[in-house]
């Protein structure tokens, strides 16, 4: 057995009384191969008849023996030569890297044009990709930080917090021109008016409504 020791490292074995089956992982990505279902034609028969003689012929305190010829029936030689017959097919498809020793699936996990693992030789293409997504992602998150996404919230509950809507300087409450730039604010902005007569919008230097002519 000692061709398949390092190639079984990372395997699940299905096999039943019926027969021998074992499924072999990629090192890396864990995908997995499923070796052909070998039929256990070497002494089944014999040792099941034997395992039911045991358990229903006379005395209940043959159960272990019984036990013991089931166990015989799924492993011992036939069980040992299903695996290698599995080992040996399930090599043809995984690569072994000579760098690391791991045995790893040609299509995801083998550099072709290093002959190693992507472990070992990373893929420069695919590394670059996954070098600048990972520096984008960095520095999304370090220019999300910098940003103060808080400077206009009133925690305290108090008056509205505005803003320069020119250059967006934090202004007081009740102040009409920007201590930055002098821009005019909202509370200096005049009040729309409206005519007596018929409710029109009336500019504060119009001196007649627009609407029905009444004098303002």
């Amino acid at each position: 057995m000692s061709s398949m020791i390092h190639f079984v490292a990372n395997h699940d074995d299905l096999s039943t009384d019926k027969g021998f089956q074992f499924k072999f992982y990629c090192d890396k990505c864990r995908n997995g191969h499923m070796s052909r279902f070998l039929p256990n034609k070497i002494g089944i028969a014999g040792e099941l008849m034997r395992a039911a003689g045991s358990l229903f012929g006379g005395h209940f305190y043959d159960a272990g023996t019984a036990a013991y010829h089931v166990q015989r029936a799924i492993g011992g030689k036939a069980h040992d030569d299903a695996l290698e017959t599995a080992v040996q097919e399930g090599k043809t498809y995984f690569k072994q890297c000579t760098r690391c020793g791991h045995w790893v699936c040609p299509d995801v996990c083998w550099n072709h044009t290093a002959g190693l693992c992507e472990d070992c030789a990373p893929n420069e293409h695919e590394e670059l990709a996954a070098q600048q997504r990972q520096a984008a992602r960095e520095q999304i998150q370090t220019k999300t930080r910098e940003h103060n996404y808080t400077q206009d919230l009133d925690f305290l509950g108090q008056a509205k917090v505005e803003q320069c809507p020119n250059c967006q300087a934090r202004l007081q409450p009740g102040q009409k021109f920007c201590p930055e730039c002098g821009t005019a604010s909202a509370a200096a902005a005049p009040k729309e008016k409206f005519c007596g007569d018929c409710g029109a919008s009336v500019q504060p230097s119009q001196k007649f409504c627009a609407g029905c002519g009444a004098k303002q």
